[in-house]
């Protein structure tokens, strides 16, 4: 009896909420959980979305006139991109004010995604 009762504790601690979530965590797809992809990230289908989640609160063609830009379509994130300001607002860099303003930071994934994009030139793909 003390060896099934030992056994369904365990089990129970296994199973608990924060074990399913970390199990269930897999932010960039793959076969891994916990893994996040950052090879052949394409502006349309990986960079896109993150922006538009996001920035597009403030960042959008239609808020524009009240935060001062736009990164909306291709053209106007890389315009930022080739100023430099994109990564270092996202990483919260000293220098940099850190976006998204008021928000959480993007997570590590979503900021490696970018990063990667950056890296290859930030191609509009």
């Amino acid at each position: 009896m003390k060896k099934l009762l030992v056994f369904v504790l365990i089990f129970l601690a296994a199973c608990s909420k924060s074990n399913e979530e970390d199990l269930n965590n897999n932010p960039g797809g793959g076969n891994n959980p916990g893994t996040c992809v950052t090879t052949n990230m394409k502006y349309s289908t990986d960079i896109a979305p993150i922006i538009q989640a996001n920035c597009f609160a403030c960042h959008s063609n239609a808020n524009a006139s009240v935060s001062g830009f736009s990164l909306e379509g291709h053209s106007n994130l890389k315009a930022k991109v080739d100023q430099g300001r994109l990564v270092g607002a996202i990483t919260h860099a000293a220098g940099f004010a850190a976006m998204p303003q008021g928000g959480a930071k993007l997570s590590d994934c979503n900021i490696n995604k970018i990063i990667a994009w950056v890296n290859a030139g930030a191609p509009n793909n």
